[in-house]
């Protein structure tokens, strides 16, 4: 743990972008039609989506939400498998939705994220071999003409794609091989309709050697970055797919398909060489137990990772478009607030075009299988999805107001810094 108290007061450049953001799978509840929802009832997952936070109905509150709360951009998903439930038969209300919500945060003076798929699709599109299959991009082109149009006029900032970067099996890199490919067209399709800026949100994760003294770990360190970050952005900037071990292929189209880069920054991770998978243990003196669940892997603060990780990305303009922790005690997330802050406040001062930050999340909600991780700057009542803020959220709120960190905002929200000790959460 740090000690927060004695961080110094820290401000972000003119015009710094300050929001926070869900995907819709997430929370807006009964996406029947997904692969996702799929694979729920089929019991693959402690949790099914169900309902989730209702946000489908209760957008609107949403909406007010992030407004009231003083958030100036928010990002969120249109969900695919809604909006073209069966193969080829479109859902036009499906599609006034997502742009009666992007409306209504344009009204209160919101910029839009827009992410066009965020880890779910069709269950159809699945059946297909979804990404994994090159043939497959005219459906994927389909979607996109009939939704770009319609969504452009309120779109501020677009993610082709969440986290397609991450895995390392034989499988998973023959689908990044070719999701490169997906990626490009779409980003050519948006340019076709709007002219604000394109990416595709990164997962950047730090990767470290667990022996920082060992060659096996440092070499494995090496590939594994290369195998799940230098591929894209040498892609991005070269036009040229590249893995180890696979035959490289040049792409023109591929080349300069990112206006800025797009990062979720959470964690770093250990690669141990002694290990099939590299999956390396979380040093003893650095576990912080955050959540009452019995293992998660996020249970960390690395703040100084953002220094690493966004010092390699100086040839373009850099969005935060993720990151937050999970926790049952609420004062877990003001300190990692206060930290990664003042560790993005140090990358800009050395020289990261770091331009917004998004929270992640506004609500807690669905993660993927389990309603336990609470990474929610609002709780959402199971039953009535009643909507709370949580000191956090009014934190954030005056920091954005602010345009930067004080001690005496802190000290508002913060008066000791919360245990670790189980059971103690609040």
């Amino acid at each position: 743990m740090y000690d927060v108290f004695s961080l110094k007061d820290f401000s972000f450049p003119e015009g710094f972008l300050w929001g926070s953001g869900y995907a819709g799978h997430q929370v807006e509840g009964n996406n029947i039609h997904s692969q996702w929802w799929a694979m729920e009832q089929k019991g693959y997952f402690e949790h099914k989506s169900g309902l989730a936070c209702n946000s489908y109905d209760m957008y609107r509150e949403d909406v007010d939400l992030v407004a009231g709360l003083g958030h100036q951009a928010f990002r969120t998903s249109v969900e695919w498998s809604r909006i073209e439930p069966q193969e080829g038969e479109f859902d036009p209300a499906a599609l006034d939705h997502y742009v009666k919500l992007f409306a209504a945060l344009k009204e209160r003076g919101v910029k839009v994220f827009a992410t066009m798929v965020h880890i779910a699709w069709p269950e159809w599109f699945q059946q297909k071999g979804q990404f994994s299959k090159i043939e497959n991009l005219p459906y994927f082109e389909r979607y996109l003409e009939y939704v770009v149009p319609k969504i452009a006029p309120y779109v501020d900032f677009w993610n082709v794609l969440n986290e397609f970067n991450l895995g390392t099996s034989e499988t998973r890199i023959t689908e990044k091989f070719n999701t490169i490919k997906f990626h490009a067209r779409g980003y050519h399709i948006i340019k076709q309709y709007s002219s604000a800026p394109v990416s595709t949100a990164h997962a950047l994760v730090q990767y470290m050697p667990y022996r920082p003294w060992d060659r096996w770990d440092l070499a494995m360190t090496e590939l594994q970055d290369l195998r799940n970050h230098e591929f894209f952005f040498h892609a991005m900037r070269t036009g040229e797919i590249l893995f180890p071990e696979r035959d490289g292929v040049y792409d023109a189209e591929v080349k300069d398909t990112v206006d800025y880069w797009s990062v979720n920054c959470y964690v770093r991770s250990m690669i141990d060489a002694r290990r099939q998978y590299l999956n390396g243990d979380r040093y003893q003196h650095k576990e912080l137990k955050m959540t009452n669940m019995e293992s998660f892997y996020l249970e960390e603060m690395h703040p100084e990772g953002l220094l690493s990780i966004l010092g390699r990305l100086r040839d373009k303009p850099i969005y935060i478009t993720e990151n937050g922790c999970s926790c049952d005690d609420d004062r877990f997330r003001i300190v990692y607030l206060s930290l990664y802050l003042s560790a993005l406040a140090d990358a800009i001062r050395l020289g990261a075009d770091v331009r917004g930050y998004l929270q992640w999340s506004l609500l807690d909600n669905y993660e993927w299988g389990s309603f336990a991780p609470h990474f929610g700057l609002c709780s959402v009542d199971p039953k009535t999805f009643a909507r709370t803020p949580k000191p956090s959220a009014y934190f954030y709120r005056d920091l954005i107001a602010n345009n930067g960190f004080t001690g005496e905002i802190l000290r508002r929200y913060l008066t000791e810094l919360p245990s670790l000790g189980l059971g103690q959460g609040r």
